[in-house]
């Protein structure tokens, strides 16, 4: 636009006197006046100026939405005050969203029709940033899914209760683990049936503790004890064996079975959203699956198949399931 033709600077419109305008800027509104037909910038409260990325009237009355910032966010803007000059109603209200320098930001933007009695049709636009109550929200809706979650998990265990198929509310310690290892794996050569180990672990717990806090990765251990519990039967054994490594023991189960169970734990561990102190984040696991007698015809073996099971899940970037080999040399015929 020629300096010549630039529009003088206006007052705030009427309908924002009496200490509205005072009120808008206190809560932080973004305030704008604009000309209908130009796009040009009339007025602009110091909000809103800060967002344009100028402190001075004088260099944001007369120019467009394209003069004072991206493309793309001048395009946005432009449709909308085109949607809105276009509307029969006297207000629309519309949200944008908005990426810099990494960062989202979201608005809730009124934008009213002016038709003064001495001049041309202007467009008052009202900004209110809406981000972090958004992100509050969000926060929240997640911490209700996981209490919801979590309130299923206790249904679940409650039914399991009623029928007669109770377990122990704590994960079992390492020697109880053990000692029912060795019972099905008697039970298991007693009466020829499958069994299955498998190994699961926390991926980048350290990482987790350094950022999060210790408190986070309690919260964690409590989630992955829920979600174990929901995704396994009544017989079979769960234990955490160290920090953020746990174990079960899937009694009758082959290793197609247990691969494919384990899979389904394996992403509600990856959905699953944990809340600590307002503040939600998600948790992976590698899990290393081995099955007797397939993979190993001894104790020591099969612990050391899943072991060997459990490093190749992590090596390979963890959050998978990793099945221990078969022992090709029993099933393939003797010539």
């Amino acid at each position: 636009m020629n300096l010549l033709e630039q529009p003088v600077p206006v007052a705030p419109p009427a309908l924002l006197a009496g200490g509205v305008l005072d009120l808008l800027q206190t809560e932080g509104v973004l305030l704008a006046l604009k000309d209908a037909d130009s796009g040009c910038y009339l007025w602009a409260n110091a909000a809103c100026l800060a967002w344009l990325g100028s402190h001075a009237q004088r260099r944001v009355v007369g120019a467009t939405d394209l003069e004072l910032l991206p493309q793309a966010e001048a395009n946005a803007l432009q449709a909308a005050d085109a949607r809105a000059l276009a509307a029969e109603l006297p207000t629309v209200v519309e949200d944008h969203r908005f990426e810099r320098a990494g960062q989202r930001s979201e608005f809730r933007v009124v934008r009213c029709v002016l038709v003064p009695a001495d001049g041309p049709r202007q467009l008052l636009c009202l900004w209110r940033d809406v981000t972090q109550s958004r992100r509050d929200a969000g926060r929240l809706q997640a911490a209700l899914d996981q209490i919801e979650r979590q309130q299923q998990s206790v249904e679940a265990l409650r039914r399991q209760h009623a029928q007669g198929l109770d377990r122990p509310s704590e994960l079992f310690r390492r020697e109880h683990f053990e000692e029912h290892l060795r019972r099905e794996a008697a039970l298991s050569q007693r009466e020829h049936r499958e069994f299955a180990l498998v190994l699961l672990a926390l991926d980048r717990t350290e990482a987790l503790r350094q950022t999060l806090g210790e408190a986070a990765v309690q919260e964690i251990t409590r989630s992955m004890g829920h979600l174990m519990r929901s995704n396994t039967r009544a017989m079979d054994v769960l234990s955490q064996l160290g920090d953020g490594r746990f174990a079960i023991l899937l009694s009758g189960v082959g290793l197609a079975t247990a691969h494919a169970r384990m899979e389904h734990l394996r992403r509600a561990c990856a959905t699953e959203v944990v809340v600590v102190g307002g503040q939600g984040f998600n948790f992976e696991v590698s899990i290393g699956v081995a099955s007797f007698p397939h993979t190993a015809a001894t104790l020591d073996d099969l612990s050391q198949a899943a072991v060997r099971a459990l490093a190749d899940a992590r090596q390979r970037g963890g959050n998978r399931v990793a099945l221990a080999s078969i022992r090709l040399g029993e099933l393939l015929p003797v010539n």
